[in-house]
């Protein structure tokens, strides 16, 4: 008798369908789900269906995850340099006060610090701008998340409704004389095609 692991491995290698999908099976359910799978090419296509959709879902996850760590990374960047702007500006115009007292001979001094100021408050501005654009990208990034997170949990509901629905089935197949057998399963068959 096969064990769990080796069941989910061959459920990954034969039909692609992912260990976290098949962790909550239990090792009978495995082993007949790969019975299934031998003998109705409808349900194969189906749960074929389902894990190319679980694959892409991951890896939008994945991107998308990977793209909120880049905006909080490029975020805080901002904060900081932004931060040490203000620093510089408040230290430039602390030494800008004190140029004011020696005014004579610094004019030139003081001009080239104005012109600093002056463009710090520019890059600052800029920044602003920046950081208000990451802000909004994490937001926007967030919400894309919480619709993934939702899409995802709602796929494996209905992963869960049709593996319960065909079990249950399968289930009364077997109950049924052979002449019975066939319509219950034309009528699993049928089911299964929409």
């Amino acid at each position: 008798m096969a064990t769990k692991k080796q069941l989910q491995d061959s459920l990954k290698l034969q039909y692609g369908i992912n260990k976290n999908i098949s962790q909550e099976l239990s090792t009978e359910n495995c082993e007949r789900l790969l019975a299934l799978m031998d003998q109705e090419p409808s349900i194969l296509e189906l749960v074929a269906s389902f894990a190319d959709k679980n694959i892409e879902l991951g890896k939008n996850n994945q991107r998308f995850g990977q793209q909120r760590s880049q905006a909080e990374r490029q975020l805080k960047k901002a904060k900081a340099e932004y931060e040490q702007l203000q620093k510089s500006v408040a230290e430039a115009e602390s030494r800008n006060n004190g140029l004011r007292v020696k005014r004579g001979d610094l004019d030139k001094e003081q001009a080239a610090l104005q012109q600093r100021i002056n463009d710090l408050q520019a890059q600052n501005q800029q920044l602003s701008g920046t950081v208000q654009t990451l802000e909004k990208k994490t937001e926007a990034l967030s919400d894309v998340n919480e619709v993934l997170k939702k899409d995802n949990k709602a796929l494996k509901n209905l992963v869960d409704q049709i593996r319960l629905k065909l079990a249950i089935d399968i289930k009364q197949l077997m109950r049924y004389e052979d002449s019975e057998l066939r319509k219950a399963a034309a009528r699993l068959f049928k089911w299964t095609q929409g």
